[in-house]
């Protein structure tokens, strides 16, 4: 009589409890379909007929009553002759089609890439993505085949072997330095999730969403970037190194004696120094020959008047000496650059001045 009252159901359904379970074989006795029996397709649910082996029909969500004959299912009184044991065999697939948000994936080896700035780098990256399934019959043909209890960690370990194999390509062919990877991690999840998805379609899934979580360098190239970023924070070397050693004696007067007292006391020393150095005024090598000393930047111009040194004069000032005569072609000249004092009607810079003014007086 159990056997008789287990023939009768009513319902064929399924709720699922594991958050993990992409396909759940209804179990049956003998894997009969009874006519007349209620099936119900909830939610991000679907239905798979198995008859015989061969996938015969496929249910969306709601409610149908199994009565119609153009079904592949079998009623218990076409096998009465046979003592309830019907040949005819059918088998209910329930598959999940909700969104599976917790897959993650990681890569175990890095991936080798050129970059126009680093040369080769290796990359390693991890993230998440999401997984649906929408062909839930080229599922069951595929992957799940009879399994009764198909879950995301039989399917996890081929998806995540299949993204990090794409992953290499979208890194190589993506055209964007190692520096600026962070800025384009969208773009690139949403290409990655593209390329997957297309790939997957066969299979009945796909994946509509991928994250990149993080894409980071071996850790000697990430130790070189914080160099480079230290000194760029720096920038004049010279004032963080005063900046420094102030503060190193400071700390130093803070904890008088010992080694940092004759460490201090050296600093202190060296900053004086490179204080009065800054402060006093540059001492000016004079002439081996006793000459002018070293003129600024601007030129200067030194005359002999009546044997005696008169200047500097600048070049706005000659012109004037012109005039007055203190300055001829005769009248001996000099300024920074010129082996010795010469005739100004020597001195080419001066043409331009001496042709103005009347020539030299001739002898008495």
């Amino acid at each position: 009589m159990d056997r008789i009252r287990g023939e009768f159901v009513d319902i064929v359904e399924w709720t699922d409890d594991s958050r993990d379970t992409i396909v759940w074989r209804f179990p049956r006795y003998e894997n009969e379909i009874k006519m007349g029996a209620r099936l119900v397709v909830r939610e991000s649910q679907t239905a798979v007929f198995v008859n015989e082996g061969r996938i015969a029909d496929v249910f969306t969500p709601g409610t149908y009553v199994l009565e119609t004959q153009n079904l592949p299912l079998l009623a218990t009184l076409k096998g009465w002759k046979y003592g309830f044991h019907s040949p005819f065999k059918a088998e209910v697939y329930f598959v999940n089609t909700r969104l599976f948000t917790d897959m993650k994936w990681g890569t175990q080896n890095p991936v080798i890439v050129r970059d126009a700035e680093f040369g080769m780098v290796r990359l390693r990256a991890f993230g998440t993505f999401a997984t649906r399934i929408t062909d839930a019959a080229a599922l069951l043909r595929e992957l799940a085949g009879t399994d009764p209890r198909f879950r995301t960690e039989e399917v996890r370990e081929y998806l995540r072997q299949l993204i990090v194999g794409r992953l290499a390509n979208a890194l190589a062919t993506a055209n964007v330095p190692v520096l600026d990877l962070a800025a384009h991690q969208d773009a690139l999840g949403a290409r990655l999730a593209a390329v997957l998805s297309d790939e997957l379609a066969p299979v009945g899934v796909a994946v509509p969403t991928f994250i990149i979580e993080n894409i980071s360098l071996p850790p000697e190239v990430e130790a070189a970037v914080d160099t480079r970023t230290k000194m760029g924070v720096v920038g004049d070397l010279d004032r963080y190194t005063r900046f420094q050693t102030a503060n190193a004696i400071g700390d130093a007067a803070r904890n008088p004696g010992g080694a940092g007292e004759g460490i201090g006391l050296g600093m202190g020393m060296a900053v004086g120094q490179r204080l009065a150095a800054g402060l006093s005024p540059q001492a000016a090598p004079a002439d081996a020959a006793g000459g002018p000393p070293p003129l600024p930047s601007q030129e200067q111009w030194y005359v002999a008047v009546n044997g005696r040194q008169q200047g500097p004069y600048d070049a706005d000032a000659l012109p004037g000496l012109v005039r007055s005569g203190e300055l001829t072609r005769a009248s001996l000249v000099w300024h920074a650059g010129m082996a010795a004092w010469t005739p100004a009607g020597q001195v080419r810079e001066l043409a331009p001045l001496m042709s103005s003014g009347p020539p030299p007086l001739p002898p008495a």
